[in-house]
C-alpha cells in the first residue's frame, strides 16, 4: 500500500446498513494491509480543537522550573508532565526530542480501578487546561469506541465486545510538544524515533503537516498527512496481537524537519486508547487458523503495559 486510506465515520452512524458495512470493510481493510487510516466524521469539533491546541501551546510555553512542578515521581510519567528526552523508544537509548503531558481516564471514587489509576494533574496557572483537556479526551474516547465496534464486526465477534474492556479502560491523551532544534541532534536522536504504539489504537489529532512517517510491509516509510478534518487512527501492539496480528500494528515515526525549519515548533495529540488492565490479550479464536497459528504468550493488558514502560525507560525494573 502506497498511501494512508481515509474512511468516515458517519458511514458507520448511519442507518443504512449498506454504508455500515461499508465503513466495516473500509476499515478492516486499511488495518489488515497497513494499520493506518486517515478518519473523517469523528466527536472533536473545531471550537475544541482550536481552544485545546491554545491551552497545549500555553502549557508548553511555561517556564521550566514551573513545568517541572507537575512532573510527578515514582507514577511511571502515568499523569502530569515529563520532561524532554526522557521517553525513548524500544531498543533506543538516545531519547526523543520531546517533552508532553498526560491526561488519564477519570473514575469514581467507587470504582474498583479508582486505586490503580493515578489522579490527573491540575495546572495551577490555566485555569482551562484541565477542563479543555478532559473535553477532548472524552470525545476522542467516544470516537475510539465506534471505531473499535467496527472492527469487532470485521473480526466476527459481537460488535460491543471491546466496550466492556474500554469503559473505564487505562486511556491517555498526550499533548506533545517538539521543541525547535537548536544544535545537531546527538547520536541520531529525532522528535519521535521509529515504534509501534503499546494500547489498542490510537487516534491522533496535530497530522496536517509533513513528519509522521508510515512504514509499510516492503519497509518503504510514507508520509502520513491527514486533512484538517481528520484523525489518523492505528492500530496498537495490543489489538495486533489480541487478533494474533490480523490487524497489524505498524511500525511509524516522526522525523526531523529539514535544517531551515529546525527553528519551529511541532505539537501533536495522541489519545492512547488502552482497555482495563484486566483484559486478557490472548489471541482470539477466530483469528487462528491452520494458515495462521498463535503467534503470542496469553498476558493480562496491565502486565504487557508494564513490560513495555521499563521498555520505552519510563519506569525501571
Amino acid at each position: 500500500m502506497q498511501q494512508i486510506p481515509s474512511v468516515d465515520l458517519r458511514d458507520f452512524l448511519s442507518d443504512d446498513p449498506a454504508r455500515k458495512q461499508k465503513f466495516v470493510n473500509e476499515i478492516g481493510r486499511a488495518y489488515e494491509d497497513i494499520g493506518f487510516v486517515a478518519l473523517k466524521g469523528h466527536f472533536l469539533n473545531d471550537q475544541l480543537v482550536e481552544d485545546l491546541y491554545s491551552e497545549v501551546r500555553n502549557f508548553f510555553s511555561l517556564p521550566l522550573e514551573t513545568k517541572a512542578k507537575y512532573e510527578i515521581p515514582g507514577i511511571g510519567g502515568q499523569r502530569g508532565y515529563i520532561s524532554f528526552g526522557k521517553e525513548h523508544a524500544k531498543g533506543r537509548s538516545a531519547g526523543d526530542l520531546k517533552e508532553f503531558w498526560h491526561f488519564g481516564q477519570y473514575v469514581n471514587t467507587d470504582s474498583k480501578y479508582a486505586n490503580e489509576y493515578p489522579e490527573n494533574v491540575t495546572v495551577s496557572e490555566l485555569p482551562n487546561f484541565n477542563s479543555t483537556g478532559k473535553e477532548a479526551y472524552k470525545q476522542l474516547e467516544k470516537t475510539g469506541i465506534y471505531v473499535l465496534r467496527a472492527l469487532a464486526i470485521h473480526i466476527g465477534l459481537d460488535e460491543f465486545y471491546f466496550d466492556k474492556f474500554i469503559e473505564k479502560g487505562n486511556s491517555i491523551l498526550r499533548p506533545i510538544h517538539y521543541p525547535p532544534i537548536t544544535d545537531e541532534p546527538k547520536d541520531g536522536a529525532v522528535r519521535a524515533a521509529a515504534h509501534g504504539d503499546i494500547n489498542l489504537i490510537t487516534l491522533l489529532m496535530g497530522a496536517q503537516g509533513k513528519g509522521l512517517q508510515v512504514q509499510n510491509h516492503d519497509g518503504e516509510w510514507l508520509d502520513a498527512i491527514a486533512q484538517p478534518d481528520e484523525l489518523m487512527i492505528n492500530v496498537g501492539d495490543m489489538l495486533s496481537r489480541h487478533t494474533n496480528n490480523k490487524l497489524k500494528s505498524t511500525i511509524h515515526q516522526v522525523v526531523n524537519p529539514p535544517r531551515e525549519l529546525w527553528g519551529t515548533s511541532r505539537y501533536s495529540i495522541p489519545f492512547f486508547m488502552h482497555p482495563v488492565s484486566d483484559m486478557n490479550l490472548n489471541c482470539l479464536p477466530e483469528c487462528i487458523d491452520e494458515n495462521n497459528p498463535k503467534q503470542f504468550e496469553d498476558i493480562t493488558a496491565g502486565d504487557y503495559l508494564n513490560e513495555r514502560l521499563v521498555e520505552l525507560g519510563l519506569i525501571k525494573k
